[in-house]
């Protein structure tokens, strides 16, 4: 069925030269007055792309879209809606009814906020021979109780069935609060999944991130069928998970490769929202440090923002832009952004694009910032973009160049 009508407008970005932080970066009064540990840790330099861009709602009434995955051939996208069903959305705007076989999905709300349900999908790294998609979910274990999960299953010739699908990861222990769920999946290429978690919220749930006996607040690693690699960390240490890759992270929404290279986005709770480059075994300090403050104002653990043993974020905000996911951009269509990060925003609207000078940032630049809560990005093999609005009646967004001033 279709459920919008496709429509095209274009906007011109005006051209200004770099600027410093101090100068600008005028997206709000700080929460917190903590010193970064290294320059450009925050609040790194702007500048402005040369771009002109063209945008093509290619299909509404999509409800609160989390993630999308590009079909190869120009089949289309895999999508998630929250409240629990997959779609497949043509080019054209054509949204399919759900794909059948999903498990059931936890989708209670915490008072006036609703974070559990289907979260990402990504198509399996042998896709073109298995037609493995892997995704990531709110689990339900009774009695109002729910846990991060991460599935997979085969997707029918026809987008329209999975089959044979099991779960490669069920977090512990259950929890009583539906918030913090995470939750993305990425594939380092040698047969590995990350799965990002969160710590769900409250005070004592979220001492849990510095614990080893759960996967709560973490980033594990696992191997493709849900086993779990010999090589990870704290394999064979008693009392510890063997999935656990990093720990001591807060809600972890966001997760690209480069190369090798994992790298994570999280939230952080009034200002801290981090990027990091999450290292084997290591602790990200969550929430015995923070580069934010409580919603109340009060402090964070030990109020302090660094911690002998505690490894620092590459790059954080204050205020946050309550970070959905991110990507590396590789394409030829925006070629001065290759290399350069794309990470969407909830409360700073739009997206957030980073350069980088190995591993620190050097400049940042807000750019698609008229489609407010942007939850997911997706580069197309064409090297334009698909931007999911974070709404009830949620869009897709096709992102094309439209020319570009000199």
């Amino acid at each position: 069925m279709i459920r919008f009508m496709t429509t095209t407008t274009a906007l011109t970005l005006c051209l200004a030269a770099p600027v410093t932080a101090q100068e600008t970066h005028q997206w709000g009064d700080k929460n917190a007055n903590f010193e970064p540990a290294f320059e450009n840790q925050t609040r790194a330099a702007l500048e402005t792309s040369d771009y002109t861009y063209q945008y093509q709602e290619i299909a509404g009434g999509v409800e609160h879209p989390w993630a999308v995955a590009e079909l190869p051939g120009g089949e289309g996208l895999l999508v998630t809606e929250r409240p629990g069903r997959l779609v497949h959305v043509t080019l054209d705007g054509t949204v399919s009814d759900p794909i059948s076989g999903l498990p059931e999905i936890f989708n209670q709300s915490a008072g006036n906020s609703t974070q559990a349900g289907l979260l990402d999908v990504k198509l399996g790294p042998d896709f073109g021979n298995d037609r493995m998609v892997y995704f990531t979910y709110a689990k339900g274990t009774g009695d109002g109780m729910s846990v991060t999960a991460a599935g997979r299953g085969k997707l029918s010739e026809d987008y329209t069935e999975l089959t044979n699908v099991e779960d490669i990861f069920v977090q512990t222990p259950p929890s009583p609060t539906p918030m913090h769920y995470g939750s993305r999946i990425v594939f380092d290429g040698n047969g590995h999944a990350f799965i990002t978690t969160g710590e769900h919220f409250t005070d004592e749930e979220r001492k849990k991130a510095q614990e080893l006996n759960n996967t709560y607040g973490k980033i594990v690693r696992v191997n493709l069928d849900g086993s779990i690699p010999e090589d990870n960390p704290f394999v064979g240490q008693e009392g510890a998970e063997p999935s656990i890759w990093s720990y001591g992270h807060r809600n972890v929404q966001g997760a690209a490769m480069r190369g090798d290279q994992l790298f994570t986005v999280e939230h952080g709770p009034a200002g801290g929202d981090e990027i990091n480059i999450p290292k084997p075994g290591l602790n990200y300090g969550w929430p015995v440090v923070s580069y934010g403050i409580r919603y109340d104002g009060d402090e964070i653990g030990t109020g302090r923002a660094q911690a002998e043993g505690m490894s620092e974020p590459v790059y954080y905000w204050d205020p946050v832009i309550a970070p959905g996911d991110m990507i590396f951009y590789e394409g030829d269509l925006m070629r001065e952004w290759q290399g350069d990060s794309l990470v969407t925003g909830l409360v700073a609207a739009g997206v957030v694009r980073l350069e980088w000078d190995g591993d620190r940032v050097s400049a940042e630049e807000r750019v698609f910032t008229d489609y407010g809560r942007v939850r997911d990005i997706e580069e197309l093999s064409d090297g334009s973009l698909i931007l999911a609005t974070d709404y009830e009646d949620g869009a897709l967004i096709h992102v094309t160049l439209g020319g570009s001033d000199s």
